[in-house]
């Protein structure tokens, strides 16, 4: 008989990924344990088995969850309706906020996947490619040449990305320049280029 779903099953589930984020984070994914992550969630290795057999499902499904969740931060940020540009505007403004509370997991996305399987790197790329393909259609919409070039529009919105990707790695709430500030500067600076900023 198969075991059935505790309710608190999903809420689990989530507590034990930011967890485990945060040690990956700390860590790294080679040193982080199993034993470290159980600990850090307050679970026995038990129980933290029993939701992830193995430490590269754990990783896989940090990765996912991310992206799931990145998606439906930019689509709930996509205003269709506005000019590109402004519209581009709102889809950076969309990823800066997810990364708000993140980090960690953006960090296992960005460095712990190499060990995942094919199958699961595959399913990991298609999501990035929606994302990316969402950024793409816009900086298309703004510059139509680009969708022209013999290199295409891909190079372009993944020097965006590689914006937007490492301000983790510096990026302060509590400095002198907000999120919303830092989505601003970013528009002008991609579009317009430095000697635009004031």
């Amino acid at each position: 008989m198969a075991r059935t779903r505790a309710a608190d099953f999903d809420e689990k589930r989530r507590s034990i990924l930011d967890s485990a984020a945060a040690v990956f984070a700390k860590l790294g994914m080679e040193r982080a344990s199993m034993a470290q992550i159980a600990q850090e969630n307050n679970v026995s290795k038990a129980l933290l088995y029993h939701y992830y057999p193995s430490k590269e499902l754990l990783l896989f499904d940090i990765g996912r969850t991310h992206l799931v969740e990145l998606e439906q931060a930019i689509l709930e940020a996509d205003r269709p309706e506005l000019e590109p540009r402004q519209r581009l505007r709102h889809l950076i403004g969309g990823v800066l906020e997810n990364y708000r509370t993140a980090a960690n997991f953006h960090h296992v996305l960005l460095n712990g996947t190499g060990s995942l399987s094919e199958v699961q790197k595959t399913e990991l790329q298609q999501m990035e490619r929606r994302i990316v393909k969402a950024f793409s259609d816009v900086l298309t919409d703004i510059n139509p040449e680009l969708g022209k070039a013999r290199a295409g529009v891909t190079p372009i919105t993944m020097s965006l990305f590689g914006i937007l990707n490492w301000a983790y790695t510096w990026f302060k709430p509590s400095g002198a320049l907000n999120r919303e500030g830092y989505a601003d500067m970013v528009t002008s600076l991609f579009l317009d280029g430095v000697t635009s900023l004031k």
